[in-house]
């Protein structure tokens, strides 16, 4: 068998379904839909049994970590007792390919009730699902676009990428930020690298190398070994940051000053107007600036430009903000 060929078959029909479900969606249906969520005042209930009851659940913990308040519930679990979970001031979206399944259909004349607007993913536009929803979005597939005509691949995956679309929208419609995300993910190195700040990491005070612009290349060279960072700071008489030395630069000023390198001044070496940070900067921006301009050290300056720490690529690697291989 061509295992390869096979694989990449099935890539390309399920990233086709996709593509020929997006040019199929009614607008002003999607509009509706987008319109009950974003004015939901209680929280988006997603419902499904099997394999849609799956993609379901990830759909809820989509828009959960999105700022989007969401919980999932078992179609089945719902009949005996679990619609408790369902107020009035929700909004339903039931994930079904067939639209048809008993006990999904149960729960309607429950919301129907509590006035729950229902929105269907569904792959049956006329469906009893489509038919007593709100809101029914078109999630068919053809069925030779799955194995044996029978098997949820395609089907699911058009739903699962109607949800992760339905939920950018709304993130993008209340303007949630980079630090809106961080206080969801609080934990392992997504939390790491949208929590931890410069200041956090930054070595300031004894373990901040700097040395004066009147400096000379001996006392700049002390300062590096000292700090153990391969490199010091340069500073004016009140602090404010001028330049920096690093290993690189001494390479280079030993190959122009072989013999009398260390009588050089540090302003005559030094990289002028080095990139820099702040301490309130997320670690994660000091990464990437250190990745856009292939360096490993940044010094750290405060309102008035004041040198007040100095930060290395090491440390990101040991606070979990970027692994080995990553700075590698």
């Amino acid at each position: 068998m061509d295992i390869t060929g096979i694989i990449k078959n099935e890539l390309k029909t399920q990233a086709s379904a996709i593509l020929k479900m997006a040019d199929r969606l009614d607008a002003s249906a999607l509009q509706q839909a987008y319109q009950f969520l974003a004015d939901c005042k209680g929280k988006v209930v997603l419902t499904g049994l099997g394999k849609s009851g799956i993609i379901a659940r990830k759909i809820s913990a989509t828009l959960a970590s999105t700022g989007t308040a969401s919980i999932f519930l078992h179609a089945a679990e719902g009949l005996h007792g679990d619609l408790g979970m369902v107020q009035s001031a929700d909004v339903v979206i039931a994930v079904s390919k067939s639209g048809a399944g008993s006990e999904l259909i149960s729960i309607i004349p429950f919301l129907k009730f509590v006035k729950t607007p229902l929105i269907a993913f569904t792959g049956n536009a006329s469906s009893p699902l489509a038919e007593a929803s709100d809101v029914a979005l078109d999630c068919s597939v053809p069925q030779d676009s799955e194995p044996l005509g029978m098997i949820p691949t395609s089907s699911t995956t058009v739903a699962l990428a109607l949800g992760d679309a339905f939920a950018i929208a709304l993130l993008k419609g209340r303007n949630f930020s980079l630090q809106d995300f961080a206080r969801f993910h609080p934990g392992g190195s997504i939390g790491k690298q949208l929590l931890l700040k410069v200041q956090d990491l930054m070595h300031t005070d004894e373990d901040l190398p700097r040395v004066n612009s009147d400096a000379q290349m001996d006392e700049a060279i002390l300062s590096m070994t000292s700090g153990k960072l391969g490199c010091t700071a340069v500073t004016d008489q009140n602090g404010k940051l001028l330049g920096i030395v690093t290993d690189g630069d001494l390479r280079r000023q030993l190959q122009i000053h072989p013999q009398g390198l260390l009588q050089q001044s540090v302003t005559q070496c030094m990289t002028a107007h080095p990139k820099r940070l702040k301490p309130s900067d997320l670690a994660l921006a000091a990464l990437k600036l250190m990745q856009e301009h292939s360096i490993t050290m940044l010094p750290v300056v405060d309102e008035d430009d004041k040198v007040v720490g100095m930060l290395h690529m090491h440390d990101l690697i040991r606070a979990g903000v970027v692994s080995q291989t990553m700075s590698g």
